[in-house]
């Protein structure tokens, strides 16, 4: 009987899931579970990755990307400083506190690439759309460079496992080995044709970057690497030839600059993260470190008045062009000596105007956002060839040269940078002529100094290297010398010292952020601990790259 029951019972029961199983069908089919592994071209993920470079989105937060992070750098490496006094970051202070300020690069490369770019690379390798294999290689090589020089150490190996909790902390000389490894990866990828590669389909999801270009995406790769051996000039291993090798293959036409690019309709993801729409740069003034360096103050370009001022630094009611050191408000200027915000309001003014139309270069609604320039390609050559001696004068000037060339280039021929620039002031060829023919600007063969150099390449990614040229200072511990001439490779910067230093940083200078607190600091304590990063002054620990 029980035998009898039970098998009465089996097909009932199958009836019961039968019925239960096509109602649960209708319901997944009306309900999507969020949750769930979602199955999504990949043209259609690429466009949100690429969104991530800037500052992105999302329902999880919001200005994931390099931009918003460089509100803050930018105050370190003294592009800006705020209009008011007290500002711990314009004092080279860190985040405190349940704070995800300069948290955004880390969230930007763990959570707004994370597994997206991994299910990107994973479906198109299923696809065999190799092309958008290669581009997400490329984006995570970038990603890893930029996260870990922001940061230091960082989960590297652990990374992207939905099975953990916690994780581990890595060395960043490993995290440099994977940015060189997965930049080959993703050049051998981008070197494929056939299958699914088609430069149509993948400018579906590359619109606002390279347009499905994948030369354009190797140059970049070439660049990265470059980036990388250029960061290592204070080590024993440090070989300008490699610098140099990958520069020679990378962007060196402003044709092919890596940038970012917006629509400005809509949401407010499809603006530029620094335009008066987002509003988000209202309280930064421009230093008076760039201000000095642009009309002949600073010692290594004496009395020259460069051109490109007022492409991306803005004047005062008088005409000229101030600026104001880091936690000094107005710094004692006269109120017609102080200059105008960003978007060409007054100094006192924190509004954003209603349209960009006083706006100018990447400070626009829809300006293009530089990620790499064929300026700073250059300029790595140039640093590079003075390195290797007095053999390699003649090969560094002529990069030297061609970096600002490609700087001029550039401002006058984006017109988003020059629209809103008055005509008297407009860059013209006898302009950029005579601004190269001083030979303060550029000396005779065997004269130019590392000073020469770091500083062009200062002034050519003014705003935008908000990661890279801090990376710079930080390699030259911001005060360094200059061999030949004794005096600051960085003439004139002066960081805060005394009272004007954040009191956590107990006399020393800022070398990294911390971690994102709303993922580190609440969940991973552990691994913090076990690099520091518990302690108040964590952020002014030096980097690996920077050491000897």
């Amino acid at each position: 009987m029980k035998l009898r029951n039970k098998l009465i019972a089996i097909p009932l029961t199958l009836i019961t899931v039968s019925g239960l199983f096509s109602c649960s069908k209708k319901i997944d089919e009306a309900y999507t579970n969020p949750n769930a592994s979602t199955r999504v071209p990949v043209e259609t993920l690429l466009p949100g990755i690429i969104g991530n470079f800037v500052g992105s989105s999302s329902a999880q937060g919001s200005a994931y990307g390099i931009a918003n992070d460089g509100l803050y750098t930018g105050r370190y490496a003294q592009f800006w400083a705020t209009n008011t006094t007290a500002n711990q970051y314009d004092q080279m202070g860190g985040a405190t506190g349940a704070s995800d300020i300069l948290g955004s690069i880390w969230a930007m490369h763990y959570y707004g690439h994370g597994a997206n770019l991994s299910k990107m690379i994973e479906w198109a390798t299923e696809d065999k759309k190799w092309d958008y294999v290669g581009v997400g290689y490329a984006i995570r090589a970038w990603g890893w460079l930029t996260l870990t020089n922001m940061y230091g150490e960082a989960i590297l190996r652990q990374a992207f496992d939905p099975n953990r909790l916690v994780f581990d902390y890595d060395s960043q000389e490993d995290i440099y080995a994977e940015t060189r490894r997965l930049c080959h990866v993703a050049i051998e990828y981008l070197s494929k044709t056939g299958d699914g590669v088609s430069q149509a389909n993948l400018a579906l999801g590359d619109a606002y970057f390279y347009n499905g270009d994948v030369n354009k995406w190797k140059k970049f790769c070439y660049s990265v690497l470059a980036r990388s051996f250029n960061h290592l000039t204070n080590k024993a291993t440090y070989n300008p030839d490699s610098v140099i090798y990958y520069a020679n293959l990378g962007i060196l036409d402003n044709a092919d600059n890596a940038s970012a690019k917006f629509a400005a309709t809509g949401l407010s993801g499809t603006y530029n993260f620094f335009g008066p729409f987002r509003g988000n740069v209202g309280a930064l003034r421009q230093s008076r470190f760039i201000a000095n360096l642009m009309t002949g103050l600073n010692p290594t370009f004496l009395s020259v008045n460069d051109p490109r001022a007022p492409y991306i630094i803005r004047e005062n009611t008088n005409g000229t062009y101030r600026g104001v050191r880091p936690n000094k408000g107005t710094d004692g200027l006269a109120t017609n000596d102080q200059p105008q915000n960003f978007w060409g309001g007054a100094f006192s003014s924190t509004a954003a105007p209603g349209t960009d139309a006083t706006c100018r270069y990447i400070f626009r609604n829809g300006s293009p956002f530089p990620i790499i320039t064929a300026a700073e390609v250059h300029f790595m050559k140039a640093e590079a060839y003075l390195r290797k001696g007095p053999a390699f004068a003649a090969q560094a000037r002529q990069s030297y040269i061609d970096g600002i060339n490609a700087s001029f280039d550039m401002l006058t021929g984006t017109p988003d940078y020059h629209n809103s620039v008055p005509g008297a002031m407009q860059i013209t060829p006898g302009v950029k002529a005579a601004y190269l023919a001083n030979p303060t600007v550029v000396p005779a063969v065997g004269n130019l100094t590392r000073s020469h150099i770091m500083l062009q390449k200062y002034i050519a990614m003014y705003g935008y290297g908000v990661v890279e040229t801090w990376v710079d200072l930080r390699r030259y511990h911001y005060t360094d010398l200059d061999p030949v001439t004794g005096q600051q490779v960085y003439a004139d910067f002066a960081p805060p010292t005394g009272t004007d230093l954040f009191t956590n940083n107990a006399g020393k200078w800022v070398y990294r952020a911390r971690p994102r607190y709303n993922s580190e600091y609440l969940y991973n304590i552990a691994a913090l601990s076990s690099v520091g990063g518990l302690a108040l002054d964590y952020h002014t620990k030096e980097q690996w790259f920077s050491q000897p």
